[in-house]
C-alpha cells in the first residue's frame, strides 16, 4: 500500500495516546493526533483510511483515543469527523477555484484538490486561506494539470488574488494633500494590501468570468422543470488564446473588481509596490509614456483609493 503523503506544516503525529488528560501537554497530544487523523486522505470510497501513518491498523489506533458507544465503534466515530472535515474543505476549494475547475474538468479537479489538501491541509481558523498555496502546488505537481500547467498556474494566481481583494486589509487612503507634501523624487507610495498585480500570458480574467457565467446558467437550468440535464453539463468554455494581459485585482466600495491596465502602467505600479520613488516608478513605465498618460492613470488610481502610506 502506498504510504500517505506527509502533510506540510504539521508537527509529527504522536506515537501513542496519553494515559489520561491530566495536563495541557496531554490535551495538546490528543489535539495533534486528532489533526493528523482528520487530514489523512480518505479512501477512494470516502472511508477512513484503514492504516495509520506508521502502518498499524487504524481501528487499533482509533481505539486508543476514542471510546466506542452502543452503536458505533471507535473507527466509525472517527470516520464521521474525517468525512465532515474532507467534505467541507473540498467544497471550500471548489468555491474558490471555479476557473481551475473549469480548465481541468470535474474528475481531474477532484483528484487535484484531494492531493493538494493531503499535502497542504487547513492550518487556519478560517476557510478563507484554503486556496493560498494552490499556485505553488500547481508548480510542484505539474503532471496534475498537464498539458496546461502554465495556464493553470496563471488561473490559480488570479483566483487567489480575488480572495485577497475580497477581504484583505485596507489602510488609510492617501489624499492629494498627502502627495503634495513630499517631492516626487522622495515620495514612496504603498499599494493597498488587498491589491494584487497579476501578469499573465492569457486573458485569465475573461476565462474565469466565462466559466462563472457557464456555471450560473447550468445552475439555473437545473432548477427548471423541463430542462435538458445534459446540455449545460456538456458545455465547455473554450481555452483562452495567448495574449499578454496585465490585471489589477482590487475592491471598491466593498465589491470585488479586476481592472486591465496597459503594460507601462503595470510596470509603474510594480515599481511603486517594490518601494521605488514616484520619479523612479515613472521612469520604469518607459520613455514613450507621456505626462498626460501618467496624470490620467494617477487620477483613476487615486479615485479608486489604491494608495496608502508605506
Amino acid at each position: 500500500m502506498k504510504a500517505p503523503v506527509a502533510p506540510v506544516g504539521l508537527r509529527p503525529a504522536p506515537r501513542r495516546a496519553p494515559r489520561a488528560l491530566r495536563t495541557d501537554a496531554d490535551l495538546r497530544t490528543l489535539q495533534r493526533w486528532m489533526t493528523h487523523a482528520l487530514v489523512q486522505p480518505l479512501t477512494a470510497d470516502d472511508d477512513l483510511a484503514p492504516v495509520w501513518r506508521d502502518g498499524r491498523p487504524m481501528a487499533e489506533v482509533a481505539a486508543e483515543y476514542i471510546k466506542p458507544n452502543d452503536r458505533l465503534t471507535s473507527f466509525e466515530r472517527l470516520q464521521i469527523y474525517a468525512r465532515s472535515y474532507w467534505y467541507r474543505v473540498i467544497d471550500g476549494v471548489y468555491e474558490d477555484a471555479p476557473g481551475l475547475r473549469g480548465l481541468l474538468g470535474e474528475k481531474r479537479f477532484s483528484a487535484f484538490v484531494r492531493a493538494y489538501l493531503a499535502k497542504y491541509p487547513s492550518r487556519s481558523y478560517t476557510m478563507r486561506n484554503l486556496a493560498e498555496r494552490l499556485p505553488q502546488f500547481v508548480r510542484e505537481e505539474p503532471r496534475r494539470t498537464a498539458p496546461h500547467t502554465a495556464l493553470a498556474h496563471a488561473i490559480a494566481r488570479f483566483e487567489w488574488a480575488q480572495t485577497v481583494a475580497f477581504d484583505g486589509e485596507a489602510r488609510p487612503v492617501l489624499t492629494p494633500a498627502d502627495l503634495a507634501a513630499t517631492p516626487p523624487a522622495k515620495l514612496r507610495l504603498g499599494l493597498q494590501p488587498y491589491i494584487s498585480l497579476v501578469q499573465a500570458d492569457w486573458p485569465v480574467d475573461d476565462y474565469v468570468l466565462a466559466v462563472k457565467k457557464r456555471d450560473a446558467l447550468r445552475s439555473e437550468a437545473s432548477n427548471t422543470i423541463d430542462h435538458a440535464p445534459d446540455a449545460a453539463a456538456k458545455t465547455k468554455v473554450p481555452l483562452p488564446r495567448r495574449k499578454r494581459t496585465f490585471i489589477v485585482v482590487h475592491r471598491y466600495n466593498h465589491r470585488l473588481y479586476y481592472k486591465r491596465v496597459e503594460a507601462p502602467a503595470f510596470r509603474m505600479l510594480e515599481a511603486l509596490a517594490a518601494g521605488r520613488t514616484l520619479v523612479q516608478a515613472v521612469a520604469a513605465a518607459g520613455p514613450r509614456v507621456k505626462p498626460a498618460q501618467v496624470q490620467a492613470w494617477f487620477a483613476t488610481w487615486m479615485e479608486l483609493g489604491w494608495f496608502c502610506r508605506r
